[in-house]
């Protein structure tokens, strides 16, 4: 399913021009345009989904498969030092673009790269309430 304005369904279509380091029946990967570093890409879904809460399940089971075949090649080829696979939900976090994807960036040594947080404090009472409410709703 296609999102007629959606500008990744149309590069996932490849009805815009990108370059596609992979691509099967559900997926095309292809070079950011705005690379965080040297060979970051992005795994679109041909199915279009706003987020993860919108990602069926066939494509969610499948979509850490290409990740891996991908990052691994990406890895050998670009001797790279490490890799972040990283996927925002919402404003919030950081999406600007409405269709899921995955990106996939190459880390080097020393990099200018910084997909970092403050760590903060663990709160036992929220972590105890919290996993009770998340295990009852997972059980339901």
């Amino acid at each position: 399913m296609k999102k007629e304005n959606c500008i990744f369904c149309k590069i996932a279509a490849g009805e815009i021009p990108s370059k596609t380091l992979y691509e099967d029946d559900n997926f095309r990967v292809i070079l950011d345009i705005s690379p965080a570093s040297k060979g970051h890409a992005i795994i679109l879904p041909k199915n279009h989904a706003d987020n993860l809460f919108e990602l069926s399940d066939e494509d969610a089971s499948k979509i850490f498969v290409v990740a891996k075949k991908v990052a691994s090649v990406m890895k050998e080829i670009l001797l790279c030092d490490g890799l972040n696979v990283l996927q925002n939900n919402g404003e919030a976090a950081g999406q600007s673009v409405f269709h899921l994807h995955v990106h996939l960036i190459p880390r080097y040594e020393n990099d200018a790269v910084t997909i970092k947080w403050n760590p903060g404090e663990a709160d036992e009472t929220f972590f105890d309430e919290f996993a009770q409410k998340i295990q009852k709703e997972l059980q339901a």
